[in-house]
Parts: structure tokens; C-alpha cells; sequence
């Protein structure tokens, strides 16, 4: 289901809220991806922010539609809950919001991984198989950014991953749509099963070592945070602490970095507070205000002059997204 049509130019207090979407009120899809009954994954949620994500299953409901040139989505798992081995054709960008989590990659999820806490990010290269799985004691989160606003298609599943999934009741059409033979579905007439991967298609799917991964792809909270001290910390970008460009760039704001002076951007932008309470005021025939938390996501009208700054003492610190000219694509290697 997806969120109410919204007026791009509408700033009111009203037209703003409804480009704020709480943590609290986030609303999970349990049946989003083919792996959905396969034990092991089947208690994992997926959440959809900004725009269409990759989802596999109508039941999926959408907060924000508007085109920004990349989504926004989420991750929600219990202790020693993963995400099956897939691939992507753009960017796929996570933060740990909550809790701590094991990235692994490879054809069978063992040339390599890396743990992340708590406000360390990664930017999964791609034309990899990737799974990921909570390893942490409690309920947790991570956000997700995915390049293009068709988040590159869809999703490419490991062959196991669909064979697993059949055994399970679950079969993934041709159309990219879910099929629950357990609730009596069947695929449609004319519409045939999603084709594996051959093996000859299979090895043009790298094994990267996490010598390889870790030092390019992975960004740690307090170095983030240190670099942050006099101006914003560019993550993801040309020049960033990860050099890429996939048609988008990720930085950090924190109180060191955070001003009070407005400023704009001629495209939509995203701000997601990882710590502390963070103001936005934005100007509309006068000054308005809103205060984020952690797990909140804004996004920022196209033009619209705004600020952040965050609105208590104590640790703050605060992802900020853009897109940029450069295409969706492949993990960019110049």
C-alpha cells in the first residue's frame, strides 16, 4: 500500500509532518521477500520510507513516494535473524540504528564479513552476493539507503535462496511478485517462475576478501564522528571517507559540525538523526520548526531553505543524504 499523493511544494507545518516518518510509526512488511518463510529469516521485517524499494510483496506500504533519486528503507530483526544472500545492481548503503550485526558475502556467505555496531556504516559494493543477520541480545535496526529511484530493479537472489524458499511454500514469478502456495496461490497464467542464476553467470560474481571490503566499504561511527569537528564528514562521495559515486552522497553532522545557518539544495534530501534530538527549521512566510529523534526520517523539500542543529546537549549526530548527477549504477572505481 502506498502513502497519499503529496504536493512537492506544499512546506506548511502540515505538508512538513507528513514528510517526517517516526520511528514509532513505521509500519513492517513480513512477507516482503522470497525468503520470507524460510527458517532463520522468517521473523525478519522489512520497511519501506522513501520510494518504491525492492519489495517482493504487495503488502509492503510505502510512507513517502516521492522520487529522490534513491530510497530509503529499513531492517528489523531479532537476535540470530538473517537476511538471505542477494544481489544488487545499485548502491545498497547500510547504518546499525540498533543493535549489533554481521555482514557476510560470497556465493555461499563466507569470503568474507564484518561486524557492525551502533553508527558504523557500510557501502556493500555491487555485483556481490550480501546477507546480513542480527548477532546482537535484542530487537535490532538497521537503516538502508538504495541507489535510483527503482532501487536498481529488484533484487537478484542467490540460486539456494530460491531453492530453500520453494521447499518453504514460496515462489518468486517471472514479474518479480511473491506467490504463497501455502495460501493456495499459484503463479498466473503466462507468468513462469524467476530463472536462477546460471553457473556460467555465477562467476561473474566477484569473491572480494574483507582485506579487500573493510578498508573501502566500511566507515566506523567515531571516525565519522571525529572528522565531523569542523565541518559536515562526507561518508559516501567523490572525495568521502569511502570513495564512491552512486548517484548519491551520505555525511554526518554532529554539534561540533552543526550550524544554524540556512541553506538549501536544488533536490530533495533526507535527514536521519542516529543520536540525540535533532531541530529542523525551514522558512515559509516565516519560521517553522520540528524536532527529530533517532530513527526519524525527514525528508527536505527540493529549494526549501532549512537548518539542523541538534536541540539538546549530550552526544548528537545526524546522516544526511543527497543525490547527485552522477547515474545509479555499479560501485563506482575510478
Amino acid at each position: 500500500m502506498d502513502s497519499p499523493e503529496m504536493d512537492r511544494t506544499d512546506t506548511s507545518e502540515a505538508a512538513m509532518a507528513s514528510r517526517i516518518v517516526r520511528y514509532g510509526e513505521l509500519k513492517p512488511c513480513k512477507t516482503a521477500f522470497i525468503d520470507a518463510h524460510t527458517p532463520g529469516s522468517n521473523r525478519k521485517e522489512n520497511f519501506t520510507i522513501i520510494g518504491g524499494g525492492v519489495s517482493e510483496s504487495a503488502d509492503q506500504h510505502v510512507h513517502i513516494s516521492i522520487p529522490h533519486g534513491f530510497n530509503i528503507g529499513a531492517a528489523g530483526q531479532p537476535p540470530r535473524c538473517r537476511n538471505s544472500l542477494h544481489s544488487h545492481r545499485t548502491a545498497e548503503v547500510f547504518f546499525v540504528l540498533k543493535g549489533r550485526w554481521r555482514f557476510f558475502w560470497g556465493r555461499w556467505g563466507d569470503a568474507g564479513e564484518v561486524v557492525l555496531e551502533e553508527g558504523d556504516l557500510i557501502n556493500i559494493p555491487t555485483g556481490i552476493f550480501r546477507g546480513f543477520e542480527n548477532i546482537g541480545t535484542d530487537y535490532g535496526m538497521i537503516m538502508a539507503v538504495l541507489g535510483g529511484d527503482d532501487a536498481g530493479g529488484g533484487v537478484l537472489w542467490a540460486p539456494q535462496v530460491i531453492e530453500d524458499a520453494a521447499d518453504h511454500g514460496l515462489v518468486l514469478g517471472e514479474n518479480g511478485k511473491l506467490y504463497d502456495t501455502k495460501q493456495g496461490q499459484s503463479l498466473p497464467e503466462g507468468i513462469g517462475p524467476m530463472k536462477t542464476l546460471t553457473e556460467a553467470e555465477l562467476e561473474d560474481y566477484p569473491e572480494p576478501t574483507a582485506k579487500e571490503v573493510v578498508p573501502n566499504h566500511v566507515a566506523r561511527y567515531w571516525d565519522m564522528m571525529s572528522l565531523a569537528d569542523k565541518a559536515p564528514a562526507l561518508v559516501i562521495g567523490e572525495t568521502g571517507m569511502l570513495r564512491d559515486r552512486p548517484g548519491f552522497e551520505v555525511g554526518l553532522l554532529n554539534h561540533n559540525s552543526a550550524t544554524t545557518e540556512m541553506h538549501r539544495h536544488d533536490r530533495p534530501s533526507v535527514l536521519m538523526p542516529m543520536r540525540g534530538h535533532w531541530k529542523v527549521t525551514w522558512e515559509n512566510g516565516g519560521t517553522h520548526e520540528a524536532v527529530l529523534a533517532p530513527g526519524d526520517t525527514m525528508s527536505v523539500p527540493e529549494n526549501l531553505k532549512h537548518s539542523a542543529v541538534p536541540s539538546m546537549t549530550g552526544e548528537a549526530s545526524l546522516f544526511h543524504v543527497v543525490a547527485t548527477d552522477d547515474p545509479a549504477g555499479p560501485t563506482w572505481r575510478g
